[in-house]
């Protein structure tokens, strides 16, 4: 049975990897472009609504900001809430600036167990998710597809929504990597999440059994 997160504490923010917390717990990214409801997610997914911050202004995320979930007990693990990707509105050099803060981070964070991939459930595939998937794969860094709003779709879109996915990433890949479906409005997929960073945790070198 998965952990339940009974704390998550703001532990800081970094623009550079080396400012980053000690790799001492076992870690999460959580990635996507703008607006896909990062925040939001990261608040259902821990109980406190305040934690992320949710702005109106896509963007906004601008660091790298780091919180530890259970701290102090076993399975503890940090949670990196990472800038979205490909909003249009920052400039070019801003944009180079986040775009090489992540890369440098997803290749040489020597903690990250997984980066969650956030991708809104109510648009087709867009290049720019699929190409930063597939730079993710050509780099080995783990990850998982996880989708948001899923409470704006019916049943039938959902469906052609990931037939559209599995056309697409299977040009390139074998198969698709493992998928979450998740509304925060609806608290749908928390569990789901929870346990699959419980059992991934198992992985850690530090990992101790209850």
């Amino acid at each position: 049975m998965a952990r339940d997160i009974h704390s998550a504490e703001f532990v800081k923010s970094s623009t550079r990897l080396e400012q980053c917390p000690e790799p001492d717990l076992p870690e999460y990214a959580f990635i996507g472009r703008s607006n896909v409801g990062k925040s939001s997610l990261i608040n259902m997914l821990t109980s406190r609504k305040g934690l992320a911050k949710i702005s109106g202004t896509p963007g906004k995320t601008q660091h790298i900001n780091h919180f530890v979930i259970n701290q102090g007990k076993k399975g503890a693990w940090y949670l990196a809430d990472l800038p979205g990707y490909g909003y249009a509105k920052v400039s070019k050099k801003d944009r180079r600036i986040f775009d090489n803060m992540i890369r440098e981070y997803l290749k040489n964070r020597s903690n990250l167990m997984c980066a969650l991939i956030l991708l809104d459930s109510r648009h087709k595939p867009q290049k720019i998710d699929l190409e930063f998937m597939e730079w993710m794969g050509n780099n080995g860094i783990p990850f998982v597809m996880v989708f948001t709003k899923l409470d704006k779709l019916s049943s039938s879109e959902k469906a052609e929504n990931l037939r559209q996915y599995q056309k697409e990433m299977l040009k390139t890949w074998e198969s698709l990597p493992q998928i979450f479906h998740t509304s925060s409005s609806h608290i749908q997929g928390k569990d789901e999440l929870i346990e699959f960073v419980d059992k991934t945790n198992e992985y850690w070198e530090g990992y101790e059994e209850e």
